[in-house]
């Protein structure tokens, strides 16, 4: 079972937040967990699991997450790997029926100010 955060937030069902992805270290703050706080104006509030069709997407709409960026520390990301997304790219993902799987315990309640929980629910895990 995943970790659960220690900074009190809330998960979309109401409980405590547990860790989206530790391989590879995700969140705005890298610390595997999808919080926010100040400075993330993207806020990567949706805990997603990958696929190739969203990755090619995600490209297609500007944010490239597969390509290595070893400048940054970062290997880019595989269809199966766990990651913090944009709230606002996962709607629009889904609005273009292209969006990921979700792991509702470790998505921020945050998230329920611009998609629904029944949307949610639908790509729930």
């Amino acid at each position: 079972m995943p970790a659960v955060t220690t900074t009190g937030a809330k998960n979309v069902l109401g409980t405590p937040m547990q860790s989206c992805s530790t391989k590879p270290l995700t969140g705005f703050f890298r610390t595997g967990c999808c919080d926010t706080g100040p400075g993330d104006v993207g806020l990567h509030l949706v805990c997603a699991v990958m696929t190739d069709e969203f990755l090619a997407f995600s490209k297609m709409r500007g944010n490239d997450l597969s390509t290595p960026k070893p400048e940054w520390g970062f290997a880019g990301l595989k269809s199966g790997d766990r990651w913090c997304l944009c709230v606002t790219r996962w709607k629009e993902a889904f609005e273009a029926d292209m969006a990921p799987k979700v792991i509702l315990e470790s998505t921020h309640i945050s998230s329920l100010e611009f998609v629904s929980l029944e949307e949610l629910k639908t790509h729930a895990l």
